[in-house]
């Protein structure tokens, strides 16, 4: 799974382009947040579960064979 991080920035640099520090941490918490919220990847939804329908039909037929 992908962090973000970021890294703030000195009080100094923040107040030089004319924003104040709590600005831009709160830019950038919003920033990250719809980063993550509105991430498409979602890693779960390709996760293999177990057996599916296809692997069921193929082996229920052989165990029929080998079963008489």
């Amino acid at each position: 799974m992908a962090t973000i991080t970021s890294a703030s920035l000195a009080s100094s640099a923040g107040s030089r382009d004319g924003q104040s520090g709590s600005f831009t941490e709160i830019r950038a918490f919003w920033r990250q947040f719809f980063a993550r919220a509105f991430n498409p990847y979602r890693p779960e939804l390709h996760y293999m579960r177990g057996p599916g329908p296809a692997w069921h039909a193929k082996h229920m037929a052989s165990s029929q064979l080998h079963s008489t």
